[in-house]
């Protein structure tokens, strides 16, 4: 099997990023990684950052948008901002309070999501949702996970969080394997119990598991490097985390 490219989820360098988007970006693509997912702009347009990019060889994997971009027109003006990005992963990286505080709210989400999904059918872009720690709580009998993504069209992308859904309580693997297909992009988190600023091969995740199953059941395109805690400069983080990727033959 092919090797399948890595990104950076740039919200790991957000400061070096509000510094200096291009720097960082620059230096990003000098460590080797294939791509970057937005969380955030830094007052640059679609246009100019769209140059930036490819200028350096980089691809866009994804972007984190707040689910109100993509509801009423707002979604149009998201469809024409990515498209000139040359973006067509759009996932929620979180929801407000009201759309997940019962069963019934996550219900409506899912169908609220379904109808972004078939908005944006026609332009080849696809909306997706990413986990924290609270989707792996019980809720009403069932972990709002499963009442979500059972309840999704399967053009809804189910970004796994490694990490995040460990720090919830969760065995990540058999979600991969439950909602096969479902894992277009996953985001690469290092967990650790005893070691909050681990890094990428520190902790405590099976990564030869998790690999074994993005690159057969999950149709994962993209690993995407998330680091969030930090025992040296961020920058240096996300360098020694796609060197150890590299190490594991990604």
């Amino acid at each position: 099997m092919a090797r399948l490219p890595i990104a950076l989820q740039l919200y790991s360098v957000r400061q070096d990023c509000a510094r200096d988007l291009p720097g960082t970006l620059s230096a990003v693509a000098k460590m080797g990684y294939d791509g970057v997912e937005f969380a955030g702009y830094y007052g640059f347009e679609a246009a100019t950052l769209r140059t930036m990019l490819d200028d350096l060889g980089l691809r866009v994997a994804g972007a984190h948008v707040s689910l109100d971009t993509l509801l009423g027109p707002e979604l149009d003006r998201s469809v024409e901002f990515h498209q000139t990005l040359g973006n067509r992963l759009l996932i929620v990286p979180g929801l407000p309070e009201a759309r997940r505080s019962s069963r019934a709210a996550w219900l409506e989400t899912a169908r609220l999501m379904n109808g972004i999904a078939e908005r944006l059918r026609p332009y080849g872009m696809r909306p997706g949702y990413h986990n924290h720690t609270v989707e792996f709580q019980p809720l009403e009998g069932e972990l709002p996970w499963d009442t979500f993504f059972g309840h999704t069209d399967p053009a809804v992308i189910m970004q796994v969080d490694i990490g995040n859904a460990l720090h919830g309580g969760a065995q990540v693997l058999p979600f991969l394997e439950r909602y096969p297909g479902r894992a277009v992009t996953v985001h690469l988190k290092e967990y650790s119990a005893t070691n909050e600023t681990a890094l990428i091969g520190e902790g405590d995740v099976p990564w030869d598991e998790v690999f074994r199953l993005c690159e057969g059941v999950g149709g994962t395109e993209w690993y995407i490097v998330e680091q969030e805690s930090y025992a040296s400069p961020p920058l240096e983080c996300v360098e020694r985390c796609l060197h150890t990727l590299r190490q594991m033959g990604k």
